[in-house]
This record gives structure tokens, sequence and C-alpha cells, in this order.
């Protein structure tokens, strides 16, 4: 059994590489991929460079964020050179580059918060944990203070900072659009280094974007850049057939399978490594294709 998508407290995961490691050994995953956003810190971290917990093999990974059609999607990378990766990375996620980005970001969201009337104490908007958490967590958290904005944004955005991201912060058509054009990569740079960087690119959870055609979206992507794959296996793919129809598409149009839990620890609580909701069980069969 195998999981390829792993976060840690290098990017927005809240446990550390060797509680990471210790998780991935007590449940006999096969391989493991740890996949911060946008850095390859974990590498660098002395308990993973001097493993001798985990017994199983560990493909160096990243999930970087990339702009494509005005839109906010991840690629997956995977058996990268870290070194490669980690230089390139500071022309766009460098702490000075991010802190700018956050800034603007934040500003725009209050500003649409403004129009649309949603009530929130300014003063009461924690700061971030650091410069990595996105700030509409923040934001987020004091919005749904106030039970009267439920009718305003709606009880199932209301609910769900992940929904609400998915379907409006990062789609143009939406009122509530926080446009990044600038901040992310375009999606031709992020493969293009992966594969300097002697990697394999892999669109992350496609149908975790929420697009009204998914396959259209994966049809548009693949016309543009060389992608190497898919991740066909992910929680939000667990159910109405989707992983089968990522599986299918794959197949019919050369491109290798991946799939992984995408645990991030209590911020995705319902999350488990190596069983996403308890039902994911990758066999290492799917990725030694491309290995």
């Amino acid at each position: 059994m195998i999981d390829l998508h792993i976060h840690t407290i290098y990017s927005d995961g809240d446990k550390t590489v060797e509680e990471v490691l210790k998780m991935c050994e007590k449940r006999k995953l096969e391989y493991i991929s740890i996949t911060d956003h946008n850095n390859c810190e974990a590498y660098y971290d002395e308990i993973l460079k001097n493993n001798n917990i985990f017994s199983g093999i560990i493909i160096k990974g990243c999930e970087i964020n990339a702009e494509f059609q005005h839109k906010a999607i991840e690629i997956l990378a995977y058996n990268i050179d870290t070194d490669i990766i980690t230089e390139w990375r500071e022309k766009y996620y460098s702490i000075d580059q991010i802190k700018n980005n956050t800034k603007k970001i934040y500003d725009r969201f209050l500003n649409i918060l403004d129009k649309k009337g949603i009530i929130y104490n300014r003063e009461n908007i924690r700061p971030q944990k650091d410069e990595k958490e996105y700030i509409e967590r923040p934001i987020w958290e004091e919005i749904v203070k106030h039970p009267e904005n439920k009718d305003i944004i709606g009880e199932e955005y209301f609910n769900s900072l992940g929904i609400f991201f998915r379907k409006e912060i990062t789609n143009p058509n939406s009122e509530y659009f926080l446009n990044r054009v600038g901040t992310f990569p375009k999606v031709e740079e992020v493969v293009d280094i992966i594969h300097q960087a002697g990697g394999k690119a892999f669109l992350a959870h496609p149908f975790e974007y929420k697009f009204d055609d998914t396959i259209k979206f994966i049809n548009d992507l693949t016309q543009k850049v060389e992608l190497d794959g898919i991740e066909c296996f992910h929680p939000s793919s667990s159910d109405d057939n989707k992983k089968n129809i990522l599986i299918d598409y794959a197949r019919k149009n050369n491109l290798y399978i991946s799939g992984g839990s995408d645990y991030h620890g209590k911020l995705k609580p319902d999350i488990q490594i190596g069983f996403g909701r308890g039902d994911l069980s990758i066999s290492k069969d799917l990725i030694e294709e491309w290995l």
C-alpha cells in the first residue's frame, strides 16, 4: 500500500517529519512521498536525511501551486532533484514574495466581503500561524463566528472553507474570486521546472477543483503542457465512480496513475495517512510502472 500525497509542518500539515514517518511505518506503507506545498524542506530535515524510522521507499516530492485558465491548480512533482526545485521556488515563493502576495489577497478578500455585506471584525482576525498559511483561513474563521453570515454565503459554504475555496475563491466567474494572476507561476513553467529537475508532473486531485466539466479541463491542460500523469486515487474521487473515470482517462491517454491521502492532520481531521477516509488502499503496482 502507498501514499504519495502527505503534508507536514513544512507547509500546512500539523505533524513533524518524524511523526509522519512513524505513522507510515506503523501502517506498513511500502512507498510514500511527502509533498509539502511549494517547498522541499522536509527532505533537508535531519530526521528524514538520516531516516531510520520508515522501512519503505521514500519518493522525493512536492506539490506546486500553478495557474491555468485563470484558475489555481496544483501539480504534484515526483522523483525530483530537490536542489533544483528549491532554487527555482525563490522566484515565486520566497518569504518576501509570499508576504507581498498575502497582503494583496488580504485586502482583496476584505473588499469583497464588504461589498457583499458580510459581517466581521477586522481586529479579531488572527495573525497567520506562519507565512505558509493561506490568509483566507484566519479571515474565514472570523466570518463563521457570525451566524448571520450563513444567509449571505449559504450553508454549504459556511460549513466548509474547502468547498468555498474551490467553488468560489478560485473561480473566475464568482463574485468571491480572488484573482491570483501573477502570484502563482503559469502551469507551463511549473511542469517545465519539474522536468528540468528530472521528475514527473502529475495533476493533483482533479475533482477537488469542483469544475463544471473536469474531463474537459484535463483535456485542455494536456493540450497545453506535457503532463506525465494524474492523481486518480484521492479522497475527492472516492465516490460516484470518479476514481474509475480518471483511471480510464489516464489509460486511454497514456498517462501514469498516482494517488495519496492528502494528509494534513487536524486541518483535514477525517483524512488518515494511507487510508484517506477509510477506503483509499492504493496498490504499489500502480506506481511501479513509472518509478
